[in-house]
């Protein structure tokens, strides 16, 4: 399994956000985690990529406690929020920088940003401004790109289509499905909107109230099931 979590619960000052017995994600596997505000989605994030840890339980990644070993990084590739990106630099500077981390040069880079063109519309590249200067749209682009460039075997991101116009998001809703079926690779998604997060994913998982309280296959059905299910 890319992803295996055993029992994990995160707590806060006695009351629980995050309370998951067991989930799993396959090698391959494209999978939406969808719930309302405050349902624990980016905290669950944050303890697949141990940037906080459980209050108990292990989140496994490739069979390795990703709280004892630091060997997933080398395939994980993820964006969250703008707290992932250093808004003193450029684009051109800050995809330097995640490059040189996954020892790509400078052609590398260039070929691998390809996919991402359309995507920026021509506002990303070679505007000579700083990140913080650039929308939240753009940050975002500039975001998923970065956690992209270095072709992650497991990607994950938080929100991907939020702050997007109608054309961005159409854009990347396609840019994620040559990701999925090009480059093979397994990703984990929120999303509030359902309609995108369905056709990039597989395989969709509601979170409600700290737990998981759906995980289903993808069909047909599945965005009349969730808007049923959302406006019960």
């Amino acid at each position: 399994m890319i992803i295996e979590v055993q029992n994990i619960e995160k707590s806060y000052s006695g009351t629980t956000v995050v309370q998951i017995p067991n989930f799993s994600i396959a090698p391959g596997e494209s999978v939406g985690l969808v719930g309302n505000n405050g349902a624990g989605k980016t905290t669950f994030f944050r303890m697949v990529l141990d940037l906080i840890r459980p209050s108990k339980g292990e989140v496994y990644s490739k069979g390795q406690n990703v709280a004892q070993s630091e060997n997933w990084k080398e395939y994980t590739g993820s964006h969250l929020d703008e707290g992932f990106l250093i808004d003193y630099l450029t684009a051109e500077e800050y995809f330097q920088f995640i490059g040189d981390l996954h020892g790509l040069s400078k052609g590398d880079i260039t070929e691998r940003l390809l996919p991402f063109l359309d995507l920026f519309n021509g506002e990303i590249l070679e505007q000579k401004k700083y990140i913080r200067d650039f929308s939240k749209g753009n940050q975002k682009k500039i975001g998923v790109a970065a956690a992209a460039l270095s072709n992650p075997e497991f990607l994950i991101l938080d929100e991907p289509f939020a702050n997007l116009d109608p054309s961005s998001q159409i854009r990347l809703k396609n840019l994620l499905r040559t990701l999925r079926e090009q480059r093979k690779m397994t990703m984990f998604i929120s999303s509030h909107d359902l309609s995108h997060v369905i056709e990039v994913c597989e395989r969709i998982v509601i979170l409600e109230k700290c737990k998981i309280v759906q995980d289903m296959q993808t069909t047909q059905n599945t965005l009349q099931e969730l808007e049923t299910y959302f406006t019960v």
